[in-house]
């Protein structure tokens, strides 16, 4: 699909937020990135701006940046979630994500989580603290059954990264394809795996999926494992679960986030935390840039972004 160009500028003016963004799209040809601060007044530029690459995880309220951005087309995200800019976009707008950027990263984490929750390593290193010497059989990785709920990006690289461990992955999306299972068969496939991992974006279809009902299917001694984000899942009714230990379970989300200091999930039996550190890791700016890159080339060219968001997303 081509897409119409408005204005008549021969270079594609694209706002980034740091000096990597400027080096990477200044190879991209056609393209003439413009370095803004974000908080700060942005640069004369804008007025004309047609692509803007808000920064991660950053704070600012949308609505005032568009305001300032009247030849706005796309918006290129650097991150995979797109939540805190559905429906906040103006009409008219492209929105894309950086699907492809931090799967790997994320795939990786959710692999060390459950190998963390089946060796005992949180176990270990505390007796490691207290000088005891905590000799016991551990669970192993090997042979469990895997239920990923989520067959983006995401997804199939924790499924590549699985496998090689001698575990298995069972896929489930939106709707059913080969390989697949569709959302709505979540009830009776549940029951039977070992772990459970949720990758879903977050969408008004998701927020608390992982509810009461949701986790009394799963099977005892089960381990949810949330790569999503926090809104995802019923906190209550996990902590239900957990102090129950029927259930036991890793995060790498919460709500809200940060979590605060008296939150109960702080001391849940059967946990392992982490503070929504996944994605952050070495060389995860580099891999954002390198799809914004190649969405933002594409778009130059007058071709659709492929990682469009569509609809609810």
């Amino acid at each position: 699909m081509t897409l119409p160009h408005r204005g008549t500028d021969d270079e594609l003016t694209v706002l980034v937020p740091d000096d990597l963004g400027v080096h990477v799209l200044s190879e991209v040809e056609g393209v003439r990135p413009v370095r803004y601060e974000p908080g700060r007044e942005l640069p004369a530029e804008a007025a004309r701006a047609r692509v803007l690459v808000p920064k991660f995880l950053q704070g600012t309220d949308p609505a005032e940046v568009f305001a300032q951005l009247p030849a706005l087309e796309l918006v290129q995200l650097l991150s995979a979630g797109a939540e805190r800019f559905i429906g906040a976009v103006p009409d008219g707008v492209l929105l894309s994500t950086c699907r492809g950027a931090h799967g790997g990263s994320t795939a990786e984490w959710a692999i060390g989580a459950l190998l963390a929750v089946y060796r005992d390593f949180p176990v270990f290193e505390r007796a490691r603290q207290e000088r005891r010497w905590d000799y016991h059989l551990t669970e192993t990785l090997q042979d469990k059954e895997v239920l990923v709920v989520g067959a983006g990006d995401l997804g199939e690289q924790f499924r590549r990264r699985l496998e090689p461990f001698g575990a298995s992955a069972t896929m489930v999306g939106r709707t059913a394809r080969p390989g697949v299972h569709g959302v709505d068969e979540l009830p009776d496939l549940l029951g039977r795996f070992d772990a459970v991992l949720v990758v879903v974006p977050l969408t008004a279809e998701t927020t608390g999926m992982v509810d009461a009902e949701f986790l009394s299917r799963m099977r005892d001694g089960a381990v949810l494992v949330n790569a999503a984000r926090g809104a995802v899942v019923d906190t209550g009714a996990l902590l239900a679960e957990l102090g129950s230990g029927r259930l036991r379970a890793a995060l790498d989300v919460t709500e809200p986030e940060p979590l605060p200091a008296d939150h109960p999930l702080w001391s849940a039996p059967g946990l392992f935390l982490t503070p929504h550190v996944a994605g952050s890791c070495t060389g995860h700016a580099e891999r954002a840039y390198a799809v914004v890159a190649a969405e933002v080339a594409r778009f130059a060219r007058g071709e659709q972004p492929a990682n469009l968001v569509k609809g609810d997303y």
